[in-house]
């Protein structure tokens, strides 16, 4: 797994504007999402190299119609991070194969 950029914003609608901002800004793949609370915080999380990730998740920081609640850069993600997100976007894929 590459470098890991998650960006953590209240609402659906501002989440994919995150995403959206972070994809044209560097080159970045999204990885998957989570939605808590009834989608009302929903985090996004992208991969690539460091400094595309880095650059993706400051210009989505800087440029989302609603400030995210958080922001990370994970440069080596370790083993167990790595885990939790596959683990996540095999969540992902599963409700996407059953729609």
């Amino acid at each position: 797994m590459k470098s890991l950029g998650l960006i953590e914003v209240q609402s659906v609608t501002a989440a994919v504007d995150c995403l959206d901002i972070m994809c044209k800004a560097a080159e970045v793949s999204f990885v998957t999402w989570e939605r808590k609370l009834g989608g009302r915080l929903v985090t996004i999380i992208v991969e690539g190299q460091i400094s595309a990730v880095s650059a993706a998740v400051e210009a989505a920081v800087n440029g989302s119609i609603i400030k995210p609640a958080a922001s990370a850069v994970i440069a080596s993600p370790h083993s167990e991070t790595e885990r939790m997100v596959k683990l996540s976007a095999s969540r992902m894929a599963k409700a996407k194969a059953k729609a």
